[in-house]
């Protein structure tokens, strides 16, 4: 029998280990980012998920060079909704 594995939320990696990192709130980086507060905090606390258009939005706004890579986070949120 094989045990389940339960990935973490892209969202979730997003505020619990870039924004710190970026020394960025939830709400500093939704003015960075310019998106809506519902839509980006249910994002970063797993109750939505992360779409194409918010990753590229993280990819475009916060730089891949500090981590935001939206294949990454495409890959994160495809892992979690498996």
């Amino acid at each position: 029998m094989s045990r389940m594995f339960n990935p973490a939320h892209p969202g979730e990696t997003l505020r619990e280990h870039v924004l710190p990192v970026l020394g960025l709130s939830v709400t500093g980086a939704l003015i960075h980012l310019g998106v809506t507060r519902t839509a980006f905090s249910r994002a970063v606390h797993g109750r939505a998920a992360v779409s194409p258009k918010m990753a590229r939005r993280n990819k475009a706004g916060l730089g891949p060079e500090r981590g935001a890579c939206a294949e990454i986070f495409l890959g994160m949120q495809m892992a979690q909704d498996l």
